[in-house]
């Protein structure tokens, strides 16, 4: 029964984490070579034929941003006076709103009650007319190309959400939240851009998203994973989610792993809370392959795996002990050297240091670890808002875009 067990548990973080990927890249070798790649989808021609955009920024004291984020609009490429510039405040007591009244072409559409950024989205698609809405942060840096690309993309009626590509930006100086964060963005990067040629990618991540208006649903205001929500909500319903690298957002990453532990935390409770409200899509019969895909890159990495790493320490142990075979002698070894690493980088984090060969399983097991806590944080808030401490970003850098 251990030894079953064992395997079961060991077969599960291995997929998440590896298989999935595997697989999926196996699978995207066989439908190339029956199918073909995927053709470039036509760009509109005239300015006359690029539809109007609206570009919506949810933001709470964001005071230290708003200079630069409109900077960064200013520099977006696209048709003449068909991108629009929405800022939502919700609950902001700082500057922001003030620092925003100087730009003439901004529309600043302010509550001064904060309900979470939930709620600020629902009211602000109230006031959104254009056939487009692209979502981003505040204190994110988009590239010039960031609006033609993105909508270039729903030029495929099957689209009807658009993930831009989630970029860190870490440098020498930052710690090990911002290079751990960093190495995993960039496999998940690469995950999304394979799930969307496979079929779609699962969920939009809120730095950088578009939707067609007409497919948005007003969420509950408890949702925390509002961004992910939304843009399953329109898989849903029978459209695709298309990953474009070329749209990308790039970010600071969080300040130490006390602010890092803030957002994953909060990641891994609306996690739960995404699987729980989007059960459905689970069905094998009536979403094939979107079953596949969201089970195996989602479901287990927010669920079921976690407790199966944290099973094979004792199972692993129990089995050594018995003397059941020398490939669990071998395995044990290997979790050894792993939590021994994982345990320095921690002690490196502490003293302000980092090691790309301690940092990566020292992030790994953050992160697996923080499904736990996150587990707490949805219990304690499941009846409150979507409202969240914002997790302290380490010093804005200046794009490169």
């Amino acid at each position: 029964m251990a030894a079953t067990l064992f395997w079961i548990c060991f077969g599960l973080v291995v997929y998440t984490f590896v298989g999935y990927g595997a697989l999926l890249r196996a699978l995207l070798a066989l439908k190339r070579l029956f199918i073909g790649r995927p053709a470039p989808v036509a760009r509109p021609g005239s300015d006359a034929e690029w539809p109007e955009v609206t570009l919506l920024i949810c933001a709470y004291n964001e005071e230290a941003e708003v200079e630069r984020k409109m900077q960064n609009c200013r520099q977006l490429q696209y048709a003449a006076g068909r991108l629009h510039v929405v800022w939502c405040t919700d609950g902001s007591d700082d500057s922001t709103v003030e620092l925003l009244s100087a730009y003439d072409d901004v529309t600043v559409l302010h509550e001064p009650e904060r309900r979470g950024k939930t709620a600020a989205l629902n009211r602000a698609m109230q006031h959104v007319s254009t056939p487009l809405v692209v979502f981003t942060d505040a204190n994110t840096q988009l590239n010039p190309e960031a609006i033609e690309e993105i909508v270039s993309a729903f030029q495929d009626p099957k689209v009807g959400c658009v993930s831009g590509e989630k970029r860190i930006a870490v440098r020498t100086s930052d710690g090990v939240a911002a290079g751990g964060e960093g190495a995993y963005w960039k496999y998940e990067s690469t995950l999304k851009h394979w799930d969307s040629e496979l079929y779609s990618t699962m969920g939009a991540a809120g730095e950088l998203f578009a939707i067609r208006r007409e497919l948005f649903e007003p969420m509950d205001l408890n949702m925390l994973l509002d961004d992910f929500i939304m843009s399953m909500l329109i898989v849903k319903r029978g459209y695709r989610i298309a990953y474009v690298p070329t749209a990308y957002a790039l970010e600071t990453g969080s300040a130490d792993l006390t602010e890092e532990q803030k957002r994953k935390r909060r990641i891994a409770a609306g996690g739960l809370q995404s699987i729980w409200r989007l059960r459905s899509l689970m069905n094998p019969l009536r979403y094939p392959t979107v079953a596949f895909q969201f089970v195996s890159h989602r479901v287990l990495r927010w669920s079921i795996t976690p407790f199966a790493l944290l099973a094979l320490v004792p199972l692993n142990v129990w089995l050594v002990m018995d003397h059941a075979g020398s490939i669990y002698t071998a395995i044990w070894v290997l979790q050894c050297v792993f939590y021994m690493l994982a345990t320095i980088g921690f002690t490196q984090a502490a003293q302000g240091k980092k090691s790309k060969l301690t940092y990566i399983p020292m992030y790994f097991l953050f992160m697996n670890l923080n499904v736990f806590a996150g587990i707490r944080y949805l219990l304690r808030k499941r009846k409150g808002t979507g409202a969240w401490e914002k997790a302290r970003r380490a010093a804005a850098v200046t794009s490169s875009c």
